[in-house]
């Protein structure tokens, strides 16, 4: 028995009841708590870091299968993580520019080097980034991510190098 009078296998038995009936799905964005809700303030970070464009196409985008992880990302991806007050902006997008590169995630890479600019990385901060995960994530990992950044620097009118 436990200190409370349950024995181990009702304890058990309880706490998979309790996982079957939760749900780890974010809260319906309209049912989220209004203006000051984690969504909404989610939202307004994302659309200022990425662009309304890319926001409204993934938002259109979705479907039943996908706008629970769309509703996800903004909620606690933008509204728990990005603003919290211990990091800039300008520190997360860099931080997200290194993980981007130890992942191989290009699509995202591009996505955040874009970000980054918004949020005021020079393209010498992103060049730095990017130097430091070749030693750390490998050079293969860091010659992707500068190739993409420097196609993304160009198209944002950021330089990236001129030959």
């Amino acid at each position: 028995m436990t200190s409370s009078g349950a024995t181990n296998r009702e304890t058990t038995n309880r706490t998979q009841a309790d996982l079957e009936t939760t749900t780890m799905e974010p809260a319906d964005p309209k049912a989220a708590g209004g203006e000051g809700s984690r969504y909404e303030q989610g939202m307004a970070v994302r659309r200022a870091v990425l662009g309304d464009e890319y926001v409204d196409r993934s938002l259109k985008e979705a479907d039943d299968f996908t706008r629970p992880l769309q509703n996800l990302i903004t909620e606690f991806c933008w509204g728990s993580i990005w603003t919290r007050p211990g990091l800039s902006p300008k520190v997360r997008s860099l931080i997200n520019l290194a993980m981007m590169t130890a992942l191989n995630r290009p699509h995202e890479l591009r996505l955040h080097v874009r970000g980054a600019v918004r949020n005021g990385c020079t393209v010498e901060e992103i060049r730095e980034v990017l130097l430091q995960t070749a030693v750390y994530c490998g050079v293969p990992a860091a010659l992707d991510s500068f190739r993409i950044a420097r196609e993304v620097l160009r198209e944002v009118g950021a330089g990236g190098g001129q030959r």
